[in-house]
């Protein structure tokens, strides 16, 4: 008998956490550089780690993260969730990812009842449609195989690069474009497709604020002249909306400087609500002069 499979698996599997105690939880995250986890699987599991001790009709509207050691992906992580507050409207949770004794990363986030009321929102802009642009991964398999092949996140995401995103309007700013949605259809569980946007928004970003040096990994041929690294990251949800259908992550990066770089995405749905955005500052600094 051949059992079928479940929706969603693949990326549930990787935002699974293991319950130790009440306000405890075990997880395991795949590389995003070697032998260090992926930003944003990291903060995709706190945040789950928080939502399972929400009450019910709440949904997440706000994460602030910090990284404050790289995680070993050898290691499993250990999330203690701190029940901050659980008001009539709103929930707050501070969640503290450690290995061994090490603090690695740190994560409060706010949780909301949904409310009736007025709705506005800037437009999306003029993009190709996701299906109309080559699979990202058969330009990065062109470019580096190895790499491509090494990259865990292929494995539950497709994604598609805009090129020749329009020129920014204001002189200094960078910007990408590209769209983003699950390999697979994801059960209707709002905190699933919410942690999966947290997962996905970690990509891409760091990069948007190097663009003015060198072009994404996923896109050149030769090795990186930058480090990159995330310090901070941050996503508001807006509206619901399900990662598993195609969503585009519009990126800029207004600075950078005193080694540091601070970029934004815009999160649309492939019908045009804004449904998220995106803030995070990244370590950028010449790839010789990389430091602890």
């Amino acid at each position: 008998m051949t059992t079928a499979p479940v929706a969603g698996q693949e990326f549930a599997g990787f935002l699974n956490l293991e319950q130790l105690d009440r306000d405890l939880f075990l997880g395991w995250c795949h590389d995003g550089m070697p032998s260090r986890v992926f930003g944003g699987q990291v903060a995709a599991q706190a945040l789950a780690a928080a939502g399972r001790t929400v009450p019910e009709g709440r949904a997440v509207h706000s994460l602030h993260g910090y990284f404050l050691r790289p995680g070993d992906s050898a290691r499993p992580i250990e999330y203690a969730v701190e029940r901050v507050r659980d008001g009539g409207s709103y929930v707050s949770r501070r969640v503290t990812a450690r290995q061994g004794p090490d603090i690695i990363f740190t994560l409060s986030s706010s949780f909301k009842k949904a409310e009736e009321g007025g709705d506005r929102q800037s437009a999306m802009p003029p993009t190709p449609a996701p299906w109309t642009l080559p699979d990202l991964y058969e330009l990065w398999a062109g470019n580096n195989p190895e790499d491509c092949e090494a990259a865990e996140f292929r494995r539950v995401l497709d994604m598609r690069y805009v090129p020749d995103a329009a020129e920014p309007n204001t002189p200094g700013t960078t910007e990408q474009r590209l769209w983003i949605r699950s390999n697979e259809p994801l059960p209707d569980d709002p905190m699933l497709h919410s942690a999966a946007l947290a997962y996905a928004s970690d990509l891409f970003l760091a990069p948007a604020a190097a663009l003015s040096v060198e072009q994404p990994r996923m896109l050149r041929e030769e090795p990186a002249s930058v480090f990159l690294t995330s310090l901070d990251h941050a996503v508001w949800y807006h509206r619901p909306f399900r990662a598993d259908e195609w969503m585009l992550f519009a990126q800029r990066s207004p600075t950078a400087g005193d080694g540091r770089g601070l970029a934004f995405a815009d999160v649309w749905s492939h019908d045009g609500r804004l449904i998220a955005h995106v803030v995070q500052e990244t370590v950028v600094r010449p790839a010789r002069a990389r430091r602890p």
